[in-house]
């Protein structure tokens, strides 16, 4: 049976089972919101890259945060409205370990983007005369390759670790594939203790990625409160990574609380809901956060929206 067991090639994904009755509207809805999601993010990069005068860490650091939620949405959307139009919802397994690798990685690269951004507000503000010396070209270079490549790698691990285990099911009750629930179909729960502990590892590292984020910001606040110009500085580009950090972190609790802890008594409708919420409210509303907050960002829209309208 083991060996029956180990040749499995594909997954049948029941998350979608019950919007038979809404399939057309659904897929209407989530074509507008990928679209949205692809000019909103379009448009930041396209901004930053164009302007020379938005070409310092902070806007960097913006466009690729704006190219990982391209990145992490195009994991998803695509398949998504496939699945829309499909009377069955399947997926390869080497296509779900890819999807559940971009879904995650997105979002520790968004997590590790945040943090590298907090660093950079730390020293603008709290070191503004070191702040060209400390985050130089070469610098900033290696702390993007950090926040990107870092999280892409821990995520592989844990996914090499997942791709090691025999299943006993194909069935995934989600409409797209995450890590922990490959690792839930395992033949053998005790197989999954090494999956455990690097999802826990993982926890950690991102846990003291959040401890580095609170005491950036902790010696941005006792600075800020001492100068009316440091709080003007603190209010239009710290807040906005507030916003993002908070939007971000309470969608990915709810997400991971329903994997890990879900009761079957949910209705599937409201698990989809919570399961989403990572891939719609972080990639559509960091941009705009950003683009209203920051008054560069901001001039450089109503710049482009004024030449287009005369």
């Amino acid at each position: 049976m083991m060996d029956n067991i180990s040749q499995i090639r594909m997954f049948f994904l029941s998350g979608l089972n019950e919007t038979h009755n809404h399939i057309f509207t659904l897929f209407f809805l989530t074509l507008l919101c990928y679209c949205v999601i692809l000019l909103v993010n379009i448009s930041v990069i396209v901004i930053i890259i164009m302007d020379k005068n938005l070409h310092e860490p902070m806007y960097i650091l913006l466009c690729t945060f704006s190219m990982n939620s391209l990145y992490g949405t195009a994991g998803f959307y695509p398949k998504l409205l496939w699945d829309l139009l499909s009377p069955v919802h399947v997926i390869s397994y080497s296509g779900c370990l890819v999807q559940a690798q971009i879904i995650a990685s997105f979002a520790c690269v968004d997590l590790s983007i945040l943090s590298v951004m907090a660093y950079d507000r730390y020293v603008a503000i709290c070191r503004p005369l070191e702040y060209h010396s400390v985050m130089s070209k070469q610098r900033l270079i290696l702390l993007v390759c950090y926040s990107w490549l870092t999280p892409f790698f821990i995520v592989a691990a844990n996914m090499f670790l997942t791709s090691r285990l025999k299943l006993c099911s194909p069935y995934i009750t989600r409409f797209f594939c995450v890590n922990w629930t490959i690792v839930k179909l395992a033949c053998i729960p005790a197989e999954t203790a090494i999956n455990s502990i690097g999802t826990y590892i993982t926890i950690l590292i991102y846990f003291f990625h959040g401890m580095f984020r609170v005491l950036s910001y902790i010696c941005l606040i006792k600075t800020c409160a001492n100068s009316i110009e440091n709080r003007a500085k603190f209010m239009q580009t710290c807040v906005p990574h507030l916003i993002s950090l908070f939007i971000f972190l309470v969608t990915i609790l709810f997400d991971v609380m329903i994997i890990r802890f879900g009761s079957k008594d949910f209705p599937q409708a409201f698990k989809n809901f919570v399961a989403i919420e990572i891939l719609v409210i972080p990639p559509l509303m960091n941009p705009l956060i950003y683009g209203f907050k920051l008054t560069k960002i901001r001039n450089r829209i109503l710049v482009v929206v004024t030449v287009k309208t005369k």
